[in-house]
């Protein structure tokens, strides 16, 4: 073997080895990109916006693909979790789907049927009710004059033993003057309730109308019915 053969057996052998060396570097490379990343799972986006208390469709996710270390540990990564659930706040396009934000739909008996209100985080809920929780709704009205005849304010019961089936999360709502300027912003909370028809008109009407409408929470189990003319109180009846 001359010379040359031997150099160009030399030369071979260099391009082997870089060429070894060079794929083994690209093999570190996509190991330390996957240590980094991770197994990708699936994960689903909303398409459109969904309003709060609205009964959920698969057809309304689409399904992505990303590294399960960047997903939270509340992201739904089983579409078939969405069925049978309702969002309980307002869903935005684009947001992945979190198990925050779906609840069970609630069961209605053959008479009852879902209305939800805004109540005062503070004066309303304090945190104290929550789903299955039974309250008394009281309202309470400014006085009026009526054919040159004052009425006094009152508070009224308008449901008594109302069951709550969901508790939303606390909004900031913009307050409005009569003018309809700004006044500023107060913490309310949405609350669904299960009522019969006749009771869900009352409290329709409290919230559309009413100085403000509160929750009185009751004992667990007990249902405590208002007395005779206890459903109705003005300061110039109380004795």
């Amino acid at each position: 073997m001359n010379s040359r053969q031997r150099r160009g057996i030399l030369l071979l052998l260099v391009s082997v080895l870089c060429a070894l060396a060079a794929f083994a570097g690209v093999l570190l490379v996509i190991s330390d990109v996957d240590s980094k990343v991770g197994p990708e799972v699936s994960a689903y986006e909303l398409k459109t916006d969904v309003a709060p208390y609205t009964p959920l469709q698969q057809g309304q996710f689409t399904k992505v693909s990303m590294p399960k270390r960047w997903l939270s540990s509340t992201a739904v990564t089983d579409l078939s979790a969405v069925d049978g659930k309702i969002a309980v706040t307002q869903l935005k396009k684009g947001s992945l789907l979190q198990s925050d934000m779906i609840v069970p739909k609630p069961a209605l008996a053959p008479d009852e049927e879902e209305i939800a209100i805004m109540i005062d985080a503070e004066t309303g809920v304090a945190g104290k009710i929550t789903p299955g929780s039974r309250v008394n709704i009281f309202a309470t009205f400014a006085g009026d004059q009526k054919n040159g005849k004052a009425t006094a304010d009152e508070s009224r019961i308008i449901v008594s033993d109302a069951r709550v089936i969901d508790v939303g999360r606390i909004t900031a709502l913009q307050q409005k003057g009569t003018d309809d300027r700004a006044l500023g912003t107060e913490q309310a909370v949405p609350i669904t309730f299960a009522l019969k028809t006749v009771d869900a008109q009352r409290v329709a009407y409290a919230e559309s109308f009413a100085d403000h409408v509160r929750l009185a929470l009751l004992p667990d189990g007990k249902s405590v019915p208002p007395g005779p003319g206890q459903d109705v109180y003005t300061l110039a009846g109380d004795k």
